[in-house]
């Protein structure tokens, strides 16, 4: 319910729609000369129905953090781009073989920097890179997991 707008006004109640003007004024629906002059108005007013008049011109909200209506077809901002699931999957594949082949090779050049210094050591890399890449082959091979139907 509306307040009466023949009821007094407060301080708080005038400092509240002078903020709103400013912030009115920053987003360039009233200029600097209007603000002012509003300004004067709004730190005169008496009651609510004085400090509704100084604004009713102004929306109360700002328009642009509104929701699109259902019938405008576009936004004023590009939309943000999600990755699909298949995209998502693939990424995620791509970044587990990526971490294979990292380890990997650090480890045979560990056990080459090793065996170059003449101590042969026997290829342990093997049973890091070896099962880890074959879980890697084997889920590639199979694809992507299907979602159950509903």
């Amino acid at each position: 319910m509306p307040p009466n707008p023949d009821i007094r006004a407060s301080d708080a109640d005038r400092d509240r729609v002078a903020g709103s003007l400013r912030e009115h004024c920053a987003q360039g629906r009233i200029t600097m000369d209007e603000l002012q002059e509003r300004l004067e108005s709004v730190y005169a007013a008496k009651t609510i129905g004085q400090l509704q008049e100084i604004t009713s011109d102004l929306p109360e909200e700002d328009l642009y953090e509104l929701p699109v209506p259902a019938s405008q077809r576009t936004t004023a901002a590009p939309a943000t781009r999600y990755e699909t699931g298949t995209e998502s999957f693939r990424t995620g594949r791509r970044a587990l073989w990526t971490t294979w082949a990292v380890i990997s090779s650090l480890n045979v050049t560990l056990w080459l920097a090793l065996a170059l210094t003449g101590t042969l050591v026997y290829p342990w890399w093997i049973w890091v890179a070896g099962p880890w890449g074959a879980v890697l082959l084997i889920g590639t091979l199979l694809g992507q997991p299907r979602r159950p139907s509903r």
